[in-house]
């Protein structure tokens, strides 16, 4: 079947909008469950193939789930364990060095702003250089050190949810084709055909989306980190992960990463501006390559829509549910889309509830053949 079977135009990409952006206020509201489902559903589909496997090698799927779910708790467990004692040790160094940061990025911004005073008059003039300096003194100030201890103390409560993941994993492992059996067994007959290929497509999506994803984070990562090690910054592979790992929150991620990034080649290099630049354009080239290629071949058209409600949910999805709401809202939305364009297509089909009403109708027939 052709995705000509699903209902499109502009109030199914209304109706798709409108529900997308209801459960991402939903979910904002339960933040503790939803990103450990969040985890649960990307451990689902990087376990999957394992879990594939082994039933295909003889072993019973609730035994391969629960060997390889259970392996996963174990290892989350014991990584655990010691991380959190050395969180909490390490965390007065680790203010101390984003500080250190956001000094040297802060000195990068006093030498350009110094430059461009004296490359455009009409700058100094406006006094530029003193009136940013001062909004920059301002963002840095105890504003900017309340918001990271609040951001520490919340992930440091919400890291034990995380032990949430693996359990969703395992029952999405388990169950999943017990759970699609069980909606399936109550749809009509007539409607049946297309809730089958609204199950695939919504597997499909999620699935490109996730997978590419996770693809698209070991490639950025690699050419970030050699990238970053060609220019010589320190701790190369680690930047340049945690870069991958932001690419995850559209449009910010992108630009939270560069800009972690710039102020560590700020720091360690404060007199050789150069490698600032080449660390801006490294991010750029990897950006145009993610773009042009990375992307189709990884993520691919996931989330079959046009781009401007595709944009516009991104910000709505930011805006309602913060970064989680980012990182939902396009997967999300593909899941709605395909939902609302099955029952939209069934809704508008005339002949599709024409079939519906004459199997009601020879039902009914059967159960009262011996009243008469």
């Amino acid at each position: 079947m052709k995705d000509s079977a699903f209902a499109s135009g502009p109030l199914v990409g209304l109706a798709t909008i409108v529900v997308t952006s209801l459960l991402l206020v939903v979910a904002a509201k339960a933040l503790w469950l939803v990103v450990p489902l969040l985890f649960g559903i990307i451990l689902y589909y990087m376990l999957y193939p394992i879990v594939h496997r082994l039933v295909l090698s003889g072993v019973s799927r609730e035994a391969a789930a629960a060997i390889v779910a259970g392996s996963v708790t174990l290892v989350g467990v014991a990584v655990m364990v010691p991380l959190l004692p050395w969180l909490a040790a390490q965390s007065v160094g680790s203010e101390e060095t984003f500080y250190r940061y956001l000094e040297g990025g802060r000195v990068l911004i006093d030498r350009t702003l110094t430059g461009l005073e004296k490359q455009f008059a009409f700058l100094q003039r406006m006094d530029f250089h003193a009136e940013m300096s001062k909004r920059a003194d301002e963002f840095g100030g105890n504003a900017l050190q309340k918001k990271i201890a609040e951001a520490l103390l919340a992930a440091a409560v919400s890291l034990p949810t995380m032990l949430l993941a693996p359990f969703f994993a395992f029952f999405f492992l388990r169950d999943g084709q017990v759970f699609k059996k069980l909606v399936t067994r109550g749809v009509p007959n007539a409607f049946f055909e297309r809730t089958i290929y609204m199950f695939d497509r919504v597997d499909a999506t999620t699935r490109a989306f996730f997978q590419g994803q996770l693809k698209l984070t070991a490639i950025d990562t690699v050419f970030l980190g050699v990238g970053l090690w060609l220019i010589g910054l320190p701790g190369a592979l680690a930047i340049g992960l945690i870069a991958a790992l932001f690419e995850w929150i559209p449009v910010v991620g992108t630009i939270a990463g560069a800009g972690l990034a710039v102020l560590i080649a700020a720091t360690a290099f404060p007199n050789d501006p150069w490698v600032v630049y080449a660390t801006l354009g490294l991010f750029a080239l990897v950006r145009t390559l993610d773009n042009f290629f990375f992307i189709p071949l990884t993520v691919g058209r996931s989330i079959q829509m046009h781009p401007l409600p595709t944009v516009l949910m991104v910000f709505i999805g930011g805006a309602v549910a913060g970064i989680p709401g980012l990182i939902l809202a396009l997967p999300l939305m593909g899941v709605v889309s395909a939902i609302v364009g099955t029952v939209s297509g069934i809704v508008l089909d005339p002949r599709l509830r024409a079939r519906n009403r004459w199997a009601k109708e020879l039902l009914q027939r059967r159960i009262t053949a011996d009243f008469r």
